[in-house]
């Protein structure tokens, strides 16, 4: 395992989700409810930051490696799991929504991971609907962990929820769009 800015930068978005976690748990005499939110909102707007941030020292320090290739998604997929997660236990999310975007996540990593292995990853890399989709959730968890409203006019909650019904909509097109890719293989291998 390398052990590089980057990857540090990894482990370190990994490390903070029981922080990020915890501070739904804390007792209001220690922070208000606004306070919570607006701590877990910099907490995952800060892990967001790094996801970019590690990709790009990875690149201009030329530091990339299996193994940080192999550790970013998981990093991002857990921690967009814990947020989504915590956003239906606070009652801001249903339920079947983070489902569908926590078991795409995991579909297309197995999906990923096969390809791989039978030396197809290719057929499956990121899309650029895929690249829309985590835009779409990168913009919305933030938005529906804030909850409050911005300036007494815009309401957080209400463009979070929009946003993320958005991607899971793109979720499943996604999800779609990389098991037709996979198809092929598949129906190759049961002959």
């Amino acid at each position: 395992m390398p052990y590089n800015l980057p990857n540090l930068l990894t482990w370190l978005r990994i490390l903070v989700i029981p922080l990020f976690v915890s501070v739904f748990y804390l007792p209001d005499t220690w922070l208000t409810p606004v306070e919570k939110n607006l701590l877990a909102t910099i907490i995952f707007a800060a892990a967001a930051i790094t996801d970019w941030l590690d990709g790009y020292l990875a690149r201009v320090l030329n530091q990339t490696s299996a193994f940080g290739a192999f550790l970013d998604p998981v990093a991002d997929k857990l921690i967009v799991a814990a947020a989504l997660i915590m956003l239906v236990y606070l009652g801001r999310l249903d339920a079947p929504i983070a489902l569908i975007i926590i078991g795409r996540e995991i579909t297309v990593s197995a999906l990923r991971e096969w390809m791989a292995q039978i030396g197809r990853s290719k057929s499956v890399a990121v899309s650029f609907l895929g690249k829309i989709k985590t835009v779409a959730q990168m913009v919305a968890i933030p938005m529906l962990l804030y909850h409050d409203n911005i300036g007494g006019y815009f309401d957080s909650q209400v463009v979070g929820t929009w946003l993320i019904y958005l991607a899971a909509f793109l979720t499943l097109w996604s999800m779609i769009y990389y098991l037709k890719a996979a198809m092929p293989q598949a129906l190759k291998d049961d002959h």
